[in-house]
């Protein structure tokens, strides 16, 4: 699974350009696909980085009102920007891509969270994204 475990990481890297950059995702994607197409030392841009960036931005709406709605004491705009986008990518394939186990979209949201994040990181999207999870039924209920 390492080669999912680096399409999360780059569509994580790409929403995090897209929220630095105040750019669109799906502009951010089509240029790191370009890049790759014309740079060798440019790694290319997997078919799961591809579906986790453009559900994200099919679903973006939904999702941000999700992390808004259940981030105790957080709003979108005062959360680390690193959290934010990890909660982002994580709430889109915990709620709507069925093959991915849950503990799975979890533990992996929580590893980036410790590789790019604060000390307090893991700990907050894990409650979060776990909150989700429990939510799950209903949430789909309500697409």
């Amino acid at each position: 699974m390492a080669a999912r475990n680096t399409a999360r990481k780059r569509a994580f890297q790409i929403l995090f350009e897209g929220d630095q950059r105040g750019a669109d995702v799906l502009t951010v994607l089509a240029d790191w696909i370009r890049h790759s197409r014309t740079d060798t030392r440019q790694p290319p841009v997997s078919e799961y980085t591809m579906q986790l960036v453009e559900g994200y931005a099919e679903h973006a709406r939904r999702i941000d009102e999700l992390i808004a709605q259940y981030a105790v004491g957080w709003t979108l705009d005062r959360m680390p920007v690193v959290d934010r986008n990890l909660l982002r990518l994580g709430a889109y394939e915990l709620i709507w891509v069925d093959e991915t186990p849950d503990a799975v979209v979890l533990d992996e949201m929580v590893q980036l969270a410790k590789e790019f994040s604060t000390e307090e990181s893991p700990a907050f999207v894990n409650g979060l994204l776990g909150r989700l999870k429990e939510l799950k039924p209903s949430l789909r209920r309500d697409q």
